[in-house]
């Protein structure tokens, strides 16, 4: 008998042991991240290169994270990456704050950190950031190592 409840114990720790799992997972992968209920507004930067860049990925400054990435499409014109970053309205920044992309550490998530500028105007819902950053691509860097590498052996 009391092998009975054991096994019944164990098992109800497991159910909820999963359903906790389930419902982690599910609550990171819908993004769901409180940000305190401020309105945003919407501005967009261009880079020729995003890298690995995310829709939902955080928008810095100063390591405070103040909006997230809303979209991220190719311009047909100039093909360039238009990503559009919806920011919390507290966070005000003037028309030439700066943009980059940045990695957390060395193989961490992206994100984008915007710098804040010298004008007194500040950035409006639907403006654009013309001072961007591309991402730096680890492979890229690595490939232009190589061949350097081999250049400068090739030489000798």
């Amino acid at each position: 008998m009391k092998r009975n409840v054991l096994e019944l114990w164990v098992g109800v720790f497991v159910a909820l042991g999963v359903a906790a799992l389930l419902f982690l997972s599910f609550k990171v992968a819908s993004g769901t991240e409180q940000t305190g209920g401020s309105a945003t507004y919407t501005v967009t930067a261009s880079f020729n290169d995003i890298g690995g860049l995310k829709v939902k990925a955080p928008v810095k400054s100063a390591g405070v994270v103040v909006g997230r990435v809303g979209s991220i499409v190719l311009n047909p014109e100039d093909y360039r990456a238009k990503v559009t970053m919806h920011l919390q309205q507290p966070y005000q920044f003037s028309r030439d704050a700066s943009a980059q992309i940045l990695t957390s550490g060395i193989l961490g998530e992206q994100y984008i950190g915007l710098m804040q500028g010298a004008e007194e105007a500040t950035l409006a819902n639907g403006d654009n950031i013309d001072l961007t950053s591309d991402a730096l691509v680890l492979e890229q860097l690595i490939g232009k190592f190589m061949t350097s590498f081999a250049e400068k052996n090739a030489g000798e």
